[in-house]
């Protein structure tokens, strides 16, 4: 059974339909892509797996629990993270702070008990790369390691699956092949990861599963190789993306 599936998910504003009739799965311990062209649907898909768009129809499941009801913050405290196309970081914090305030958060619910809230995030820290910036304003950041302090906040809260949107944009190739190595970790720990990145070779080199959105539908999923080879996906973005 996958950890996080939906099911025929669709979302109208108005008359123009966002997303339609999705379905798909993210297994545990893998990281599962989802790409497709700029207004696929891809970030609106991950508002409604994450409570923040209420669906039209369709249901969200994390761990065969119908959570389609639920608020964001109910399943967050199920084991539910994410990052934002659009940085989401308190600008005026350290970088370690802005770690700390989500294991704050996850404190006062009573989630998880009995740990150190500071050893906690040297622990995220370091399984980050972070350690040696966490002294600094996240304001004077490059974006790239900003992009990777995001990730780590969303560690803190000890989330079972970790939908990111969009991860290694800005990264140089040094930050990006760091970032990859710590999804490839973090994934070999049990993590439930979701992708939606343009870098497409790092999709395919990091995702077992791939997904692809085209016009709010889901056009095409399987191994990279399969999705590479799909006419209807090279019609729609590998084509356009490799032409560019």
């Amino acid at each position: 059974m996958p950890l996080l599936e939906t099911r025929g998910i669709t979302v109208r504003f108005g008359g123009n339909t966002a997303v339609n009739d999705v379905s798909l799965t993210v297994e545990e311990g893998q990281i599962t892509g989802l790409i497709g062209p700029n207004g696929a649907g891809k970030t609106t898909l991950f508002n409604t797996i994450t409570g923040l768009q209420k669906p039209t129809s369709g249901r969200v499941l994390l761990d065969g629990a119908d959570i389609t009801r639920l608020s964001p913050a109910k399943r967050a405290r199920r084991g539910m993270a994410r990052t934002f196309q659009r940085l989401e970081l308190f600008l005026s914090l350290s970088v370690r702070d802005n770690v700390r305030v989500a294991g704050d958060v996850l404190k006062a619910t009573g989630r998880r008990r009995r740990f150190d809230l500071d050893e906690e995030t040297d622990r995220v820290l370091e399984r980050t790369g972070l350690t040696d910036i966490a002294h600094k304003d996240v304001s004077d950041v490059p974006i790239g390691r900003a992009r990777v302090v995001e990730v780590a906040r969303a560690l803190m809260t000890s989330p079972r699956v970790l939908l990111l949107d969009e991860p290694a944009s800005g990264q140089t190739e040094r930050e990006t092949e760091a970032f990859a190595e710590l999804l490839v970790g973090l994934a070999a720990e049990g993590l439930a990861i979701c992708l939606v990145e343009h870098d497409l070779p790092l999709v395919m080199r990091l995702c077992s599963t791939i997904h692809v959105l085209d016009y709010g539908s889901l056009i095409a999923s399987g191994t990279p190789q399969e999705v590479k080879e799909s006419p209807e996906v090279i019609a729609a973005y590998i084509g356009t993306e490799e032409a560019a």
